[in-house]
């Protein structure tokens, strides 16, 4: 139970948990927001992250971010559990440093953890933002009641991460579980983020889906057929799938392929780890059932036998939050009670 004072500050009870400040930094924004333990945000917001205006004025604007959210809930920082912060790798989760993260140029080294925990006075926990989204819906969205969970960010490159019988999976160096670098070509495209050639990243990313659409149109034209992508500038890919689903056969062409990627990459990842539930997020997913439809049928069809009857393939259920409540899904497992990994 919560009661507000005069001023219409919300105070918690004796009784209720206490929540966490969540910090989640991406290349093109910064969120924050205050999180009880049962996954609801009291308070949230955003900034630009601004990278060229480089590290400083950006952990400026995040430390100040978290400011505002406290100063909206009434929360002083002395009520939290502790604070969750997620970013992109590589980065090292136990000694709270971001190494060198490709969509923060310019952050190497970057003590975030050390950093948090001077600003609010509280115990501060860093993990990859994949291994977070993981940890935020198996404990408060899609996977949640599940005991094994795969999730996978699907943006403008490939994330993810996984909770297998009930624990968070880290990996040796506290990067592992990249869903993205599973291979679905042999000797296929390259792939931008770690060079090998045939990766999901390099079929069914964001960016791969433009690029391959691009490429796409300029073969059609050489052809001289006509397709409505060649009217896009920047071609998207959502583009590609707002014209697949009008029957543009080019996009429809660059889709199947995208959606062949994703089921082959997943079907190898379901045998693998036989999840419960496979939860699929990230800005290409707006596409919904035009995605995932078919992805779930290629895995039913494609699985090992038990491993396709047990997954449960869907969409996320975080939103633009979902950054946030990662963030503070795993500032709850490693601050509570029982914690999953040192903080």
């Amino acid at each position: 139970m919560t009661h507000h004072d005069q001023h219409g500050h919300r105070h918690r009870d004796r009784t209720e948990p206490a929540p966490v400040l969540a910090l989640d930094i991406g290349g093109t924004k910064l969120a924050a927001g205050v999180v009880r333990a049962d996954g609801e945000a009291l308070a949230f917001a955003v900034a630009p992250t601004l990278v060229q205006d480089g590290p400083d004025a950006a952990l400026k604007r995040l430390l100040d971010l978290g400011r505002v959210v406290l100063s909206r809930t009434g929360t002083a920082p002395g009520e939290l559990l502790g604070v969750g912060v997620g970013c992109g790798g590589p980065l090292n989760a136990q000694s709270g440093v971001l190494i060198a993260p490709p969509h923060l140029p310019g952050w190497v080294n970057v003590p975030i953890v050390e950093l948090v925990r001077d600003t609010f006075g509280r115990p501060a926990v860093l993990d990859n933002d994949g291994t977070a989204g993981a940890a935020g819906e198996w404990r408060f969205g899609a996977g949640h009641g599940s005991r094994s969970l795969l999730y996978l960010t699907v943006s403008t490159g490939i994330g993810g991460g996984a909770v297998l019988d009930g624990r968070t999976f880290r990996g040796a160096a506290g990067n592992g579980g990249e869903p993205g670098h599973v291979l679905v070509r042999s000797g296929g495209r390259p792939c931008v983020s770690c060079g090998r050639r045939g990766c999901l990243e390099a079929y069914a990313s964001g960016t791969s889906i433009a690029e391959r659409a691009r490429e796409a149109v300029a073969d059609a034209r050489a052809a001289g057929r006509d397709t409505v992508l060649g009217g896009c500038d920047p071609l998207t890919a959502a583009d590609v799938s707002a014209a697949a689903r009008r029957g543009d056969p080019v996009a429809v062409a660059v889709w199947e392929e995208t959606v062949a990627a994703l089921g082959s990459g997943l079907t190898t990842l379901v045998n693998v780890f036989e999840p419960e539930v496979v939860v699929l997020g990230g800005g290409v997913t707006r596409a919904g059932e035009q995605l995932l439809g078919p992805v779930r049928r290629m895995v039913a069809e494609q699985a090992m036998g038990p491993a396709a009857a047990a997954a449960r393939l869907t969409l996320a259920s975080g939103g633009d939050r979902a950054g946030v409540l990662g963030a503070a899904a795993v500032a709850f497992e490693r601050l509570g009670p029982t914690t999953g990994l040192a903080p």
